[in-house]
């Protein structure tokens, strides 16, 4: 970029996150010279989410609690990045006309802004007076679910998403009896599709977790410390340790009122702009329109949060030459001994299986069809695929040319075994 060597411009980031770290980082490698601060709510530094519940829970040989992912040492934030860091305060308003971010009694002014404040776990109503009771969204979390593992704490998890399910197989690889309660008939609807979550689910069966489907939660008791659930049935779950993980919310309470449009998030365009000059998010908070897809979306995955992040603070730095993000959404899950891994989206009108048997150990790959082209790709074990999918989806590719792939691939497994 031209002319950024007298950049007097000064760039805050709010959100200590994967996006907020990215926004940072991609500022100084485009040569942005002004100030740049990064607020975030928590007083750790940025760090890894994903592994808060897949690595960071797995059982430890020694005894030993594993280090926690930061993604950068403070030097680097000082040295490197020239970066101003306020953490352990969360934003708490911002005012457009002044702009300025509110942290606690203090305004920082700023002449670009990227939000990056991520999402917040939802609560379980009515457990907050008892201990042992969880989300899982940030270190301190994952800190203390590990300890109630280790300690061998009978585990309820409520939610049969990604992350409970995450939780409950660190708790059965312990030999923890632990239960996963699902309000829905069938799990996992909104991140892989009806005709797929029964397929995934049946891997707590498979591997000796209870799954009780279709009930939903009548309250939580303990006297202090979390003793029981207690289903809507009236079934008793016995527990010391309750994962609640029945999703999550955009953090964008602190905005209310500003002037930005939040509608399940903060309301972006194709380059992440919010329509107020100078002013980005990226990550969990942004609900931005995906080209590809034509249509508004709220990624809470790694990879989109990664790249968003660097777009948005390219194009904040220099808006004449903003350019739209696309991408073909893609996250992964480790249960047991599965590796789980989705592309695209699952707003499809027919879902083929077109590799393996989903009632048999081992790998599947699962194909989805919107109209005449494939727009989706679900595998479990199926690392060495599900990146060819990804390009196939980019490339809006014909449903017959992918299904021709997808036989393709098959016959080249056939091969090796």
């Amino acid at each position: 970029m031209t002319g950024v060597s007298a950049d007097s411009r000064r760039l805050v980031v709010v959100g200590a996150s994967l996006a907020g770290l990215r926004a940072v980082e991609s500022a100084r490698k485009a040569g942005f010279e002004g100030t740049i601060t990064l607020i975030g709510a928590e007083k750790h530094l940025p760090y890894d989410r994903p592994p808060l519940s897949k690595a960071y829970l797995e059982p430890g040989v020694d005894g030993s609690s594993p280090d926690v992912p930061f993604f950068r040492t403070p030097e680097t934030f000082a040295d490197e990045l020239d970066v101003t860091m306020l953490l352990g305060n969360p934003a708490t308003g911002l005012s457009i006309e002044e702009r300025t971010v509110q942290v606690g009694d203090s305004d920082i002014p700023f002449d670009l802004l990227i939000i990056a404040t991520g999402a917040q776990a939802r609560a379980l109503s009515g457990t907050e007076h008892l201990d042992g009771v969880h989300g899982l969204r940030t270190i301190d979390d994952a800190i203390a679910v590990r300890a109630a593992l280790d300690s061998g704490a009978r585990t309820v998890v409520i939610g049969a998403g990604f992350i409970g399910s995450e939780v409950a197989s660190n708790a059965n690889k312990r030999g923890i009896p632990v239960t996963v309660v699902e309000a829905l008939a069938t799990p996992l609807v909104r991140a892989i599709g009806p005709s797929m979550g029964p397929a995934i689910a049946s891997l707590h069966n498979r591997n000796g977790t209870e799954l009780r489907c279709g009930v939903g939660v009548d309250r939580v008791e303990g006297n202090g410390r979390v003793e029981r659930v207690v289903l809507a049935d009236g079934t008793v779950l016995p527990a010391e340790l309750v994962i609640v993980g029945i999703g999550t919310v955009p953090a964008t309470g602190w905005l209310e009122g500003s002037g930005l449009t939040l509608d399940n998030g903060v309301l972006c365009d194709e380059t992440l702009f919010t329509g107020i000059p100078g002013i980005y998010a990226a990550g969990d908070v942004a609900n931005w329109r995906n080209p590809l897809f034509d249509r508004h979306q709220r990624l809470e995955h790694w990879t989109s949060a990664a790249e968003q992040g660097a777009a948005a603070a390219r194009n904040a730095l220099d808006p004449a030459a903003a350019k739209p993000y696309s991408t073909v959404p893609y996250f992964w899950s480790d249960w047991y001994d599965s590796r789980i891994q989705f592309v695209g989206i699952t707003d499809a009108d027919e879902v083929v299986l077109v590799e393996g048997d989903v009632d048999v150990p081992g790998k599947w790959v699962a194909l989805y069809r919107k109209g005449e082209t494939v727009v989706g790709a679900l595998t479990v074990n199926g690392q060495a695929d599900i990146m060819k999918y990804r390009v196939l989806i980019s490339k809006k590719t014909d449903w017959s040319a992918a299904l021709e792939f997808a036989e393709k691939r098959k016959l080249i497994a056939a091969a090796k075994v």
